[in-house]
């Protein structure tokens, strides 16, 4: 992996038109009485609408005018390959349930990184305004109190901590007593943020996220918005993150230890 010391300008500047168009084709879906939702499970329920797509279509006709040579890799249309080593990993709705349902905490995510992961993304809440912003040298959310630098919480005790997750079962039943079991120490547990939650660790308001069954797309714009701010993402091992499954982002590496101790033993 290149040391990436600095970020590129033009990624910055690439990443801002992406989610702006983002921003544009899924606020013209929200809330939106007639809203087109497919169902991509033959059992279960994982929705996808309109907006999902045009989100991601807009984003991919931007990358191939101004990234050609990167590789993209997104949740509705898949990878498209490059040559520059980079991977633009888009998101176009992370938590499409909550979009369906009106509530204000779903979020476009783009990262780009190499084959180590993620070094730059962003986690945009377009309807609220807020889009959080992580790489090299830079930490920042811009919203309607305008611009803040990011960071998370400092180290406290788990019996002290907020815990998030998206779903209460969190993913097998194994995996779900895990969880159960951290958030049994913890001071507070909230459900159903999605990318949000993530988003609140680097602004420093809660301690951890923790999750299982995730994609790739849904985790690299967290991992990198979390370092930048401070914060610690990793599996439930306290290996690599970016490829999806297990993840923990913490706030600090004295909440990451206490909380892997109980996933580590409960899932060995």
């Amino acid at each position: 992996m290149k040391n990436h010391t600095r970020l590129d300008p033009d990624i910055l500047r690439v990443g801002h038109l992406l989610a702006d168009a983002a921003r544009r084709e899924t606020l013209a879906h929200f809330r939106s009485i007639d809203l087109s939702t497919d169902n991509k499970l033959a059992q279960g329920y994982d929705p996808v609408t309109v907006a999902d797509r045009a989100a991601e279509r807009a984003m991919l006709e931007i990358l191939a005018r101004e990234r050609p040579d990167d590789a993209v890799l997104g949740e509705e249309y898949g990878a498209v390959k490059g040559t520059s080593g980079l991977t633009w990993v888009l998101d176009p709705i992370d938590g499409t349930r909550g979009f369906i349902s009106g509530t204000p905490t779903w979020g476009v995510l783009i990262a780009i990184g190499d084959c180590d992961g993620p070094f730059f993304g962003m986690i945009d809440q377009p309807y609220i305004g807020e889009r959080f912003i992580g790489g090299p040298g830079i930490a920042t959310m811009t919203g309607p109190t305008g611009t803040h630098k990011l960071a998370t919480r400092r180290p406290r005790d788990l019996s002290e901590a907020t815990v998030f997750t998206t779903f209460p079962e969190v993913g097998t039943k194994a995996e779900g007593a895990a969880f159960a079991t951290v958030s049994q120490k913890a001071r507070l547990t909230r459900h159903g943020m999605d990318c949000y939650a993530y988003a609140l660790v680097a602004a420093g308001q809660v301690d951890l996220v923790i999750e299982a069954g995730l994609q790739t797309y849904d985790i690299q714009a967290p991992i990198a918005v979390v370092q930048a701010a401070g914060g610690i993402v990793t599996d439930w091992q306290g290996g690599p993150a970016h490829h999806g499954g297990r993840a923990i982002a913490a706030a600090n590496a004295d909440i990451h230890a206490q909380a892997l101790e109980i996933l580590k033993s409960c899932t060995s």
